[in-house]
């Protein structure tokens, strides 16, 4: 227990020293101002990552995961996906405004490619880029499959599964991997089974792997739902796919 409750103080002092490294990159939707953030190699023709941060927008889970994907060898980039005044404060605006991108999937889609259009200004090679996100940047991950995006890959963890089932399945060229909580209770049995019935009918290459005793947010250190275990081995198998498709 002790160890556990040291580590999570750790990461949790670590990523606010670390997001110092991050540099803030500036860029538009129309009218609307959008802040992401980049790693410190950027400018290096290097694999590129992008990353979706959960419903409240940037934080310290998506900054510390930018900065370890530093340390790998990739540039990231931390999307912006509300924009400058548009930031949820509490968790129901955040449900509010996720919901809407959600619904409004396409305005999702074009948010998170002028995110990659920045990540690849940045260095990444157009070739080598892959996409992860978290909860609500989960859905992302899966949206920026299925809107046929440039990215050879796309996690999604700890996402909702969900699709509007009037939407087609499409052709999927994206390699799929989704970290998925065992105990996660926003998730169905029936959105797991037609997540897979997606895929199987997109002729995605896809893998599903299923965390024992882990609820929603098991991959971050600040939430009551973090499973230390579970979430290094969700990392270590986002870093081993990042490793097959980029590298």
């Amino acid at each position: 227990m002790i160890r556990s409750i040291l580590f999570t103080a750790f990461i949790m002092t670590s990523g606010s020293l670390f997001s110092q490294k991050l540099k803030t990159v500036s860029y538009q939707d129309g009218a609307q101002k959008l802040n992401g953030l980049v790693t410190s190699n950027a400018g290096k023709k290097l694999p590129g990552v992008l990353i979706l941060p959960a419903w409240k927008g940037i934080d310290e889970e998506a900054k510390n995961t930018a900065l370890e994907l530093e340390k790998q060898g990739y540039i990231a980039f931390i999307a912006d996906i509300y924009g400058e005044g548009k930031i949820p404060a509490d968790n129901e605006s955040a449900a509010k405004s996720s919901g809407y991108y959600k619904q409004n999937y396409k305005e999702y889609q074009k948010r998170i490619s002028l995110a990659l259009e920045q990540l690849k200004k940045n260095g990444a090679l157009s070739d080598k880029t892959a996409v992860i996100g978290y909860c609500f940047g989960g859905t992302g991950a899966l949206e920026s499959a299925r809107g046929g995006l440039p990215v050879v890959g796309a996690v999604s963890i700890h996402g909702s599964l969900t699709k509007d089932q009037s939407r087609k399945n499409e052709t999927l060229t994206a390699k799929i991997l989704v970290e998925n909580p065992a105990d996660d209770k926003s998730v169905s049995q029936q959105d797991y089974d037609n997540l897979i019935k997606e895929m199987n009918e997109g002729n995605a290459d896809w893998q599903i792997i299923t965390y024992a005793h882990s609820k929603h947010t098991f991959t971050d250190p600040k939430s009551p739902d973090y499973n230390e275990v579970m979430a290094k081995r969700a990392w270590n198998h986002t870093l081993m796919f990042l490793k097959e498709i980029l590298k």
